[in-house]
């Protein structure tokens, strides 16, 4: 159990933390969900012992081991399976102490132990987190070096899971993935052995994998039990409870009130306009549960319709230089579509959109677009183009040379940014700020065609939900690029795939699309095996060798069957250990735990049996 005990801490002049309480249950897959720049990551901060409380403490159990991806993205001229491997520290000092260990007890405690902490799979497990976060075979041993920030970031999300921390600590960890990464990471979570505490905005996240809530508002600390929609319906059903014991409350204060003024000054009424008064001053004053508002968007539809289809393809190509990236494209696109794109990042969805948008050209075939078709085009790194000592007000100034300050100034207000907000310099605002001024930028004129990259990054869940609102309000084309499938759920009446070089219709929604996802990953996986098995060179040539490759192979089996009774055992004494009937009643905290090993010993078990099976096929 992890408590957190009467946190108080300022930043400058904002408390963040007042005297904030809350008990984390151990094996929680507990999501952290607040207003962005309520505190969240102060927080992690403050877990992680980077911070300390002005006030209160923060009590961890001895030797639990704490995981986070660092705020830097890693680099150097080492593998990324290398990078992955390295997370695992014991293992790394186990092996690198095998090689110079010679008292016979030692090297025995070393070899039993490795076997323990199952290190023998250790590259295949660190391979599989790679793949599932988009690195291929070949790219797992390229450099660090030659990777982007963003990928980068990746490897160390890859490192933090491999290493299976005792508190595994999630900043917004899919602000790097695309959507089939995305989903990759929602299923592994699903059995992450051990207590995790995730921020994210993402909905489909929460639900998918929380079974607890930790809300931070106004200050406070608030654990609910459930996922993301459980807490939101309790929470809403608690704000009703509140707002209508306010109102009988403020009912009854001012029926006393109203005695009290009426009666005070009459010398037969005045003993009980002094009780009245007292009542009052008892009386606690019910505090009603009411969410801060959430500025809307505003994304203004274009003025004059064009005829349809706006953009028109007929056997297009298109690549940078003479290099084809995308072939065989035959697409309409019409004045009040939806498309959702889907698609692993290197695919090819965002030079599509350039083609789509005119950013990029046809190297081949027919592309027709509307003479007067005006797109507007957002993507989260246009966020660096923005200048850093310039404010909404300069921004949006420069698109309305003719307009008065107070017009100006009004349209910055219905961007999101009011009053002293309007001066306020880029450099100082929050990244759902940026966003929300790129956004306002990008659709100043009422574009025909609106296509988003990415535009629920940096946004809150409420956030999120006025942004969705914006987009079905607008009457013009759209086209998302998004790891947020509820965005993607709630706005695209059409899915697209980017894949194989080509751009397809998805016969679908998005719960088939994530089946097709992960029945692809595993057939994938299970091609690499194959193949693995038939590229193995053949030893009949030299007997020796074959000799020796079937010692050491016996000697693998035997020692995966010996791992796999060991994890038996452990599993049949768990199950026991649950079966009791007061299991959850007498220690629900330890019921909770073994609850979580379980599952760990599981798919430890099922993956102790799926080495041994191909082991057993290879000879």
């Amino acid at each position: 159990m992890i408590h957190l005990n009467d946190l108080t801490y300022r930043l400058g002049p904002r408390l963040l933390f007042d005297k904030a309480t809350a008990a984390l249950p151990p094996g929680g897959r507990i999501g952290f969900v607040g207003r962005n720049g309520t505190g969240k990551t102060t927080l992690f901060r403050m877990i992680a012992g980077e911070l300390a409380p002005e006030d209160g403490s923060i009590n961890i159990p001895a030797r639990a081991r704490l995981g986070r991806v660092e705020q830097e993205a890693p680099g150097g001229p080492g593998a990324l399976i290398d990078f992955v491997l390295a997370a695992d520290k014991e293992r790394d000092a186990l092996l690198i102490e095998a090689e110079t260990a010679l008292d016979p007890n030692r090297i025995a405690e070393i070899q039993t132990r490795l076997v323990d902490i199952d290190a023998h799979s250790a590259p295949a497990r660190a391979a599989s987190i790679l793949s599932g976060l988009g690195f291929d075979h070949a790219a797992q041993h390229r450099a660090l070096s030659e990777f982007s920030g963003g990928w980068r970031m990746r490897v160390a999300l890859a490192a933090v899971l491999f290493s299976t921390p005792d508190l595994l600590l999630l900043d917004e960890p899919t602000n790097y993935l695309d959507l089939e990464g995305t989903l990759w990471l929602i299923e592994y979570l699903k059995t992450y052995p051990a207590t995790m505490l995730v921020i994210s905005h993402d909905r489909d996240m929460l639900d998918a994998v929380c079974d607890h809530i930790i809300h931070l508002d106004r200050a406070k600390l608030t654990l609910w039990k459930g996922n993301y929609t459980s807490f939101d319906k309790q929470r809403r059903e608690l704000q009703a409870v509140q707002l209508k014991h306010k109102k009988k409350q403020d009912d009854q204060r001012r029926h006393l009130q109203e005695f009290v003024d009426r009666f005070r000054a009459k010398a037969t009424k005045a003993r009980q306009a002094q009780s009245r008064l007292k009542i009052l001053a008892k009386m606690e004053p019910v505090s009603a549960m009411v969410d801060n508002e959430v500025l809307p968007f505003h994304i203004p539809s274009p003025q004059k319709p064009l005829s349809p289809p706006i953009v028109a393809m007929d056997g297009v190509s298109t690549g940078y230089d003479e290099r084809v990236i995308l072939s065989r494209l035959s697409l309409n696109i019409s004045n009040d579509d939806r498309i959702g794109l889907l698609g692993s990042n290197g695919n090819g969805k965002s030079t599509f959109a350039k083609l789509v948008s005119g950013r990029l050209a046809a190297m081949g075939g027919s592309l027709r677009r509307s003479p007067k078709m005006e797109v507007g085009f957002f993507a989260q790194h246009q966020i660096d183009d923005l200048e850093p000592n310039g404010t909404p007000y300069s921004h949006v100034a420069p698109l309305m040379i003719d307009g008065t300050e107070a017009k100006i100034r009004a349209r910055v207000a219905q961007m999101g940014f009011p009053n002293v907000k309007a001066d306020t310099r880029v450099i100082e605002l929050s990244g759902g700020e940026k966003a929300r001024l790129l956004m306002g930028l990008a659709t100043f004129n009422g574009p025909h065609l609106l296509i988003m990259d990415e535009p629920t990054n940096h946004l809150d869940i409420d956030s999120r939900a006025a942004l969705i609102e914006a987009i079905n309000d607008y009457e013009g084309a759209v086209m998302l690029v998004s790891h947020d499938r509820y965005l993607l759920e709630a706005c695209a009446d059409r899915l697209w795939l980017v894949a194989n070089g080509t751009v397809t219709s998805f016969d679908g929604d998005m719960d088939e699309y994530t089946k097709f996802v992960l029945d692809q990953a595993g057939a994938e996986r299970e091609a690499k095996r194959r193949e693995a098995r038939e590229d193995k060179p053949k030893s009949d040539a030299n007997p020796v060798v074959d000799r020796t490759a079937k010692r050491e192979a016996k000697k693998k089996l035997d020692q995966l069957e010996e791992q796999m009774v060991k994890m038996q055992g452990l599993l049949a004494r768990i199950d026991d250990a649950l079966a009791a009937p007061d299991a959850f009643t007498k220690d629900p905290a330890k019921a909770s735990l073994l609850a979580g090993q379980r599952a760990e010993v599981e798919r430890t078990l099922a993956r102790l049996e799926e080495d041994w099976l191909m082991l057993s096929e290879e000879n």
